[in-house]
């Protein structure tokens, strides 16, 4: 089923890193990005929304449950593709950081980035408290990308893309910021029926497993679109993976499946 989200929206004010359980300011970015004529790429409604949820992130029986329960699956999967031991990991729309964290604990040198304040100052307390170093900054991927091109040997963006209106935005950003060879991975929405009927009517209103609202139907990506906006990007897809749900076991599985949730593995040519 959908997860929620760790929303996402350009910071218009600059970019802030959280170092300890403090926010502190950063330089603004390169002259070649004008931040202020960027277009927000996401709803400050659906920020502010998630924003006040984000105390319960660590919660597993809160609303995030769902993210609680897919991670070890997801985390397998892009450890099948590339071990994480040593590697410069940057996790997109992190919000309170459960697949970050999860990432340091392989040996993982983790970036996480986000736009909601509430969900890294989260993510910044719980890791600290967990003994783990993960570096937290409020700001969004394009700017990041116009800062630290070419840099990390991971990219992740996962259960985000279909929150924002323009995904290819975001993909391009995860293309520029992957070192030649690296690796990208993403998770999102199909939009066909069967995952209107099972990620928003079933998730939301019978099993209540997401708060109503969650999803928007017409922002769901079908995997060719996606495809084709890794590739224009200049990422080579290698995988396509389908993740489904069964409400009598209460437990997800990574398969062939994609007709709802689904994720893609990318490489950026060398």
């Amino acid at each position: 089923m959908g997860t929620l989200p760790s929303l996402y929206l350009p910071h218009l004010d600059g970019a802030r890193r959280y170092t300890g359980t403090r926010c502190h300011a950063k330089p603004r970015l390169p002259r070649a990005v004008n931040v202020h004529e960027q277009v927000m790429n996401a709803d400050p409604q659906e920020l502010n929304k998630f924003s006040e949820l984000a105390h319960r992130w660590w919660d597993p029986h809160s609303e995030f449950k769902p993210l609680h329960e897919i991670n070890p699956l997801r985390l397998d999967w892009i450890e099948q593709h590339v071990p994480l031991q040593g590697k410069r990991v940057l996790d997109i729309g992190c919000g309170g950081g459960i697949l970050s964290e999860s990432m340091a604990r392989q040996g993982a040198r983790v970036k996480g980035i986000d736009l909601s304040k509430k969900a890294l100052g989260v993510a910044d307390l719980h890791s600290l408290e967990a003994g783990l170093s993960i570096d937290y900054e409020e700001i969004s991927a394009e700017a990041l990308a116009a800062r630290e091109a070419g840099t990390y040997d991971v990219v992740t963006c996962m259960e985000m893309l279909e929150h924002v209106p323009s995904p290819a935005s975001i993909v391009a950003a995860c293309a520029t910021l992957v070192k030649p060879g690296g690796h990208v991975f993403f998770s999102t929405l199909n939009r066909k029926p069967k995952a209107w009927l099972l990620a928003v009517v079933g998730a939301e209103y019978v099993l209540r497993m997401l708060p109503r609202g969650t999803h928007d139907y017409a922002k769901f990506i079908r995997p060719s679109e996606l495809a084709a906006f890794a590739r224009a990007s200049g990422l080579t897809v290698r995988d396509l993976r389908g993740m489904t749900y069964n409400p009598l076991s209460k437990r997800y599985a990574i398969n062939r499946d994609t007709d709802v949730n689904y994720m893609i593995a990318c490489t950026r040519d060398a």
